[in-house]
């Protein structure tokens, strides 16, 4: 069959190249993207297992350019912190040791041990914290909310939506990062964004918001209403954890993929590179090391 010269088939299958020149570097752009970690966990049961400088080495592998750590005890955020002050973003977490979630806000022993670290050590947040409904009204809670106050930190708080209406009817003003986004529905999530404008949240854990191939519709919205809200985590709570982190961050990388570039972009990076600034600021006297 010779050649065919007709303008308008030239013209169209220069478009189709265009177009599918622009998807690859769409689709490309998406995989390559930094992530920002805000939900890392570096606890006593690992130590052993995986020294600081491994761990680190770990992360970087998976594309992350930065990551929010709270450890049980605090020495493992330490330990991570040494290895890498300008990868690890330090959060004080309120426990010991693990398996304290369930009772930390009843001892009184936690204040004095948050007092002497935040003297000694710079932190970004006070968390990740389990608590839920009326506990957010107890003594050691109430304690904690004026520290962050007081040294003007984030809250990292895995709770029901209760507790976060109770912490902001002590602390309007609080900056909370919802771990999980409470496990809570999309509609209810939306509602409470809509109100509290320091309200953001960490998607780990919430494989049911997305299958794979499509984002179920109430959160596609959600995430488009409140795109600079949400941030990505892996979640190391546990050992082994430390061992399925490469398929979480590939469900998280498939999420990004199927999200606007520009939505996608807020929630892999540029949403915590804005969330803690103000740790750089403080830290660094204006010198930000976040993502470039």
């Amino acid at each position: 069959m010779g050649t065919i010269k007709n303008p308008i088939y030239h013209f169209l299958a220069g478009i189709l190249f265009l177009l599918s020149f622009s998807d690859a570097n769409a689709a490309n752009t998406d995989k390559s993207l930094p992530i920002f970690d805000a939900h890392i966990h570096y606890s006593h049961d690992v130590w052993d297992a995986i020294a600081p400088e491994e761990a680190i080495r770990r992360l970087r592998e998976l594309g992350i350019k930065r990551v929010m750590v709270s450890s049980s005890s605090d020495e493992g955020t330490q330990r991570l912190y040494q290895a890498a002050p300008t990868f690890v973003v330090p959060v004080l977490r309120p426990y010991l040791k693990r398996g304290t979630i369930e009772n930390w806000m009843y001892d009184e022993t936690v204040i004095p041990y948050l007092n002497e670290r935040l003297m000694n050590y710079r932190y970004a947040g006070i968390g990740e914290l389990h608590i839920n409904g009326e506990q957010a009204y107890s003594p050691v809670m109430q304690k904690i909310i004026s520290l962050a106050k007081q040294y003007n930190l984030l809250l990292h708080v895995h709770s029901d939506a209760k507790a976060i209406e109770f912490i902001f009817k002590q602390y309007p003003d609080a900056r909370i990062l919802w771990a999980h986004a409470g496990f809570e529905y999309a509609v209810i999530v939306g509602k409470l964004m809509d109100k509290y404008d320091n309200l953001s949240a960490d998607l780990s854990f919430r494989g049911e918001i997305f299958n794979g191939k499509s984002v179920m519709k109430a959160w596609s919205i959600l995430l488009e209403r409140h795109a600079d809200r949400f941030l990505l985590g892996l979640d190391t709570y546990e050992p082994q954890r430390w061992l399925n982190i490469k398929p979480a961050m590939q469900w998280q990388r498939d999420l990004l993929d199927v999200l606007p570039v520009e939505i996608a972009k807020k929630i892999a990076f540029e949403n915590g590179d804005k969330m803690i600034r103000f740790y750089d600021d403080k830290k660094n006297n204006g010198k930000y090391l976040g993502v470039e």
